[in-house]
């Protein structure tokens, strides 16, 4: 054994660990985050694809079969031609669901334990020749560059070495759920280094072989057989079993679905790849003929498949058979890597943790870690034992078809899992148990019989020959042949459970399904005690945690709908831990749901716009016009500046507007999904009771909110229900549609407006004041003065009450000034008074004006008529009509002011002699600032204020005017008054 030997094999293990401290760099955060996720990254990383077959056997296959070696990478292209209907779909559901593998996916689909298992068994089986191909491949490349044979212990010792660094690179941690964020950064410049090396190769050939293109053209007409045999396997060959093949594994494959679905970290970069992945398969493909052509050229006695190291070794500096070696050793450590993890993953969720799951009282955490690292050295072990048994039997590239047929038996299963939702799982089992079992006879036993491990009875070659077909198109055909017949007939003549429905219609990728049921655990501290039961106390602690910091819910959260969303959370959560069917399986346990109550109508809505808002990059068409429609509407509910809430039949709150938040002070995010009696009061009695009452409208309702007053008009609408035909008529209830409108900024600009009128009549009177006050005043002083000389005791007498006569004058005017011009509001003064008695006082504050002094009042109201009301704001209301009626009437004309009882009505009529009102005008007498006087006599607030306050006494009041004949304003009160409709609002 030559020193180059050991060289070589240094320099393999110093080049992992370069990758190992790309990787560790990665985790770390000091490569920057940017440069981890962009999109280049990603497609990078999938140049996992291309392994030893790539950088070694695809020269060799381009020498029996032509251009047909392209195939393995147009079939990819083809896959990823088809990202939205296929890829897209299936990077959907792993993330949402959190299914790591293959195996997880369709154990998810199809319910079913035994599908996993079945699917990890022969993902095991079917990947170990591939395994095997990429330690021969570099136990050659030692042997080619060293020129010494290469004994089985440097093999042993490579495998031994990537199970160290497989554990480095992906079994650090305990759940296969986190990403490998260095790990997919290693990959990628694993994928440089074979791109580089491969074209370097290729330069090396062109210009130090041929001499440049011209050279390359002289040889190829000096030999026109080479380019022929290039070309008649594309006629002749079975290129569509190829392309079928590629396409599989470009996302079938273990390594391949794991880089492409489990390690993405950005959803985006999956658009970058559908063009960036082929781009890089069709650069790393370009010098394979080169390199075939080259080693023709030189004569090599190597096999073609290691020609690249041959025209290394023969051409170039001196160190390009190391850069080839680095090369090679790069794509078979990257695929063996990252294919143990993906399978470690698959048989710990579906073989081991079914059959052997911890006691709660272990650390569930470590005991996956353990585990994780014991299977990542098993497969890798498994792998030398069959690169041991098939040892110099097969070709590279022989070896990696038989896998690529294996992976091909899950397509029937794919596209019923994304597409057809009547597949079941016995269809699917037995599918791909008739798929296993003629790839095991047509495939698997040949290559064992060649090895001399089995003998068999069963002449493969004579039925080949007989059928006419190639080797790879007979396995394929049959395989896929059975498979899909008996997946088809098995799902006919099945029947699907509940949970298969469910993850059926899950699986669509353009389902929507709302959570049903409501779980029974009534707090997070119940969904941690249920768990610990089986996951033990700390496992259960850190689930419920991580599911509520991924839900952005508080720890002592006890909403039902919010607890729903808890448990499908962390049922997620443990899929990407233990395996969809498994993690299923302990939840429906433990955090058992009530099937029989239906979810909130709000839950349902949450759902659908998350999946709305998630999957909005995919709508199309008529879908995607539908859905800015309903953004659109949304988004005028949530901007309406009335205040909008919904609720459902089951009065949960389903829509809780912007307006709804300012006014009440709740946010949206505490109010939907409440029950709307759980609201904070006042608002959930105050909407609890409107819900309730057979009104549609409320006006003007006081509200006490935080010591202050403030007044709402309220209005509702029912929504009824769709029900199905045969559905109870009695059944049926209704959501409703509540709106809030805040007139606090009203009613306290109209009483200041109110008062400002008041404080402007106030103003109008002051000088009939003055007079009025002066006449008894200056009488007062008369009397005063005469006393000082009077001995008479009776005048004394008559002259002291004259004086007390004139004082309690001066007095009731004073506080009929007073009590007018005070500010108050509807119900502040609620009391029972006379009519007459109001009456009175307004007339003596009218007559007080110029105009009232000219007319002659009367009060006709009879003395005995009471009324339950607000007392200053009807004598706000007959100040006002008086006033207006003497301004209106001529001097020494008389205005009439009667009142009567009808039925339970009190109606109070003011009549005039005026000119009346025009036609054109009566419309719009009571309307604020509207009047009929000429500038500056007038405000247009008084007959605008009477409507107001006869408005909330539930009143009417009317104009019956004509022209030249007078007015008579009529209003019509409810003599019980505010008393009735305080209880009415109360």
């Amino acid at each position: 054994m030559s020193h180059d030997l050991w060289l070589l094999f240094g320099i393999g293990f110093l080049y992992l660990g370069l990758l190992f401290v790309i990787a560790h760099a990665g985790d770390s955060g000091r490569i920057p985050e940017r440069l981890i996720r962009h999109p280049l990254t990603y497609v990078l990383s999938l140049g996992v694809y291309a392994t030893t077959w790539t950088f070694y056997g695809s020269v060799g296959f381009a020498k029996t079969q032509g251009y047909l070696f392209l195939t393995i990478y147009l079939g990819v292209t083809l896959a990823f031609a088809l990202t939205p209907i296929l890829i897209q779909p299936l990077l959907r559901l792993t993330r949402e669901y959190q299914l790591t593998s293959l195996a997880d996916l369709f154990a998810f689909r199809y319910r079913s334990q035994l599908a996993g298992i079945l699917v990890t068994l022969f993902m095991l089986v079917g990947t170990l020749p591939y395994i095997a191909l990429q330690i021969r491949a570099v136990t050659d490349s030692l042997q080619m560059i060293s020129h010494t044979v290469a004994p089985r212990i440097l093999a042993l010792i490579f495998c031994s070495t990537l199970v160290v660094f497989a554990i480095l690179f992906g079994a650090r941690h305990s759940a296969s759920r986190e990403k490998h964020r260095g790990l997919v950064l290693a990959i990628a410049f694993e994928s440089i280094v074979k791109l580089v090396a491969l074209l370097v190769i290729g330069l090396v050939t062109l210009f130090g072989v041929f001499d440049g293109f011209s050279g390359l053209d002289k040889w190829l007409a000096a030999h026109p057989e080479m380019l022929d045999r290039l070309y008649q396997p594309v006629r002749e060959g079975p290129w569509s079993t190829l392309l079928l093949l590629a396409f599989a594994a470009a996302f079938l494959l273990p390594r391949q679905f794991h880089m492409l679905f489990a390690e993405n970290l950005e959803p985006k970069a999956l658009k970058t790849a559908t063009w960036g992945f082929p781009l890089f398969l069709l650069l790393i493909n370009l010098p394979i003929p080169l390199i075939l052509w080259g080693g023709e050229a030189l004569g090599l006695s190597m096999p073609p498949d290691y020609f690249a190291l041959g025209i290394t070794l023969d051409q170039g500096p001196s160190w390009l058979p190391f850069l080839a070696f680095i090369g090679g050793i790069s794509s078979a450590s990257a695929m063996m890597i990252i294919t143990t993890l993906a399978l470690s993953s698959m048989t710990l969720n579906h073989i081991l943790l079914p059959t052997n799951f911890p006691d709660p009282q272990v650390n569930l955490y470590r005991w996956l870690l353990l585990g994780r690292r014991l299977l990542i050295a098993l497969i890798i072990m498994a792998g030398y034992g069959f690169y041991v048994l098939l040892e110099k039997h097969q070709g590279l590239v022989q070896l990696g078809l038989i896998s690529f047929v294996a992976v091909a038996q899950f397509l029937p299963g794919i596209i019923g899992l994304l597409y057809w939702r009547r597949a079941t799982r016995l269809g699917f089992i037995l599918g791909l148990l008739a798929g296993i079992g003629v790839w095991t006879g047509t495939l698997l036993i040949p290559l064992l019989e060649s090895s001399g491990l089995v003998r068999t009875e069963f002449d493969i070659p004579a039925l080949l020959a007989t059928s006419g077909m190639d080797k790879w198109e007979f396995a394929t055909f049959w395989t896929l042949t059975a498979n899909t017949l008996l997946f088809v007939l098995g799902s006919l003549l099945s029947k699907q459970s509940l949970g298969e429905r469910e993850a059926a219609q899950a699986c669509c990728s353009e389902s929507l399904v709302p959570l049903g049921g409501m779980v029974n655990a009534v707090s997070t501290a119940q969904f941690t005690k249920q768990l610990s039961q089986m996951l033990g106390s700390e496992a259960a602690q850190r689930e419920v945690e991580q599911a509520l910091r991924d839900l952005s819910l508080p720890v002592n959260e006890t909403r039902p709908a919010q607890l729903r969303r808890l448990r499908e959370r962390i049922e997620r959560n443990l899929s990407g831990l233990l395996g969809p069917q498994l993690a299923h399986m302990i939840i429906n346990r433990r955090l058992q749901l009530d099937i029989h109550t239906q979810s909130a109508l709000a839950d349902s809505m949450r759902f659908i716009e998350d999946q709305l808002e998630h999957s909005r990059t995919r709508l199309r068409g008529l879908s995607a016009d539908l859905d800015n429609l309903r953004r659109y509407h949304r988004q005028v509910l949530l901007d309406l500046p009335l205040g909008v809430c919904t609720i459902d039949r089951l009065r949960t709150v389903t829509i809780w507007n912007l307006a709804m938040e300012v006014m009440t002070g709740v946010p949206a995010r505490d109010a939907i999904g409440v029950s709307i009696h759980r609201l904070p009061p006042p608002w959930g009695h105050l909407l609890t009771g409107f819900a309730s009452a057979s009104d549609e409208h409320i006006h003007h309702l006081e509200v006490t909110h935080q010591g202050k007053s403030r007044w709402f008009n309220l209005h509702k609408a029912a929504i009824p229900a769709p029900l199905p035909v045969d559905h109870p008529v009695e059944e049926a209830r209704t959501s409703q549609v509540m709106l809030m409108e805040d007139l606090t900024d009203l009613e306290t600009l109209e009483a200041e407006l109110a008062h400002s009128e008041r404080l402007a009549s106030i103003g109008r009177l002051a000088a009939g004041v003055a007079h009025e006050i002066g006449n008894p005043v200056t009488g007062i002083a008369s009397l005063a003065q005469n006393l000082r000389h009077e001995d008479d005791p009776e005048l004394v007498r008559e002259s002291i009450e004259e004086i007390i006569n004139q004082t309690q004058r001066i007095t009731t005017i004073v506080k009929t000034l007073m009590n007018f011009s005070r500010s108050g509001g509807i119900g502040g003064d609620i009391c029972v008074f006379s009519i007459r008695e109001v009456a009175d006082e307004a007339m003596r504050l009218v007559k007080l004006t110029r105009h009232g002094r000219q007319v002659h009042c009367e009060n006709l109201c009879p003395p005995d008529l009471t009324i339950t009301a607000d007392r200053q704001g009807i004598s706000q209301i007959l100040v006002n009509i008086l006033t207006n009626a003497c301004d209106a009437s001529p001097p020494d004309s008389r205005v009439e002011l009667s009142a009567d009882e009808i039925d339970d009505l009190v109606r109070i009529e003011v009549q005039d002699q005026g000119e009346g009102i025009g036609e054109q005008d009566v419309g719009y007498i009571f309307e604020p600032f509207f009047t009929t006087k000429a500038p500056g006599d007038g405000t247009g607030l008084g007959l605008a204020i009477a409507y107001k306050i006869v408005s909330d006494h539930k009143g009417a009041i009317s104009i019956d005017s004509e022209k030249d004949k007078g007015t008579r304003v009529i209003i019509d009160l409810p003599k019980a008054g505010l008393n009735a409709i305080i209880a009415e609002t109360s």
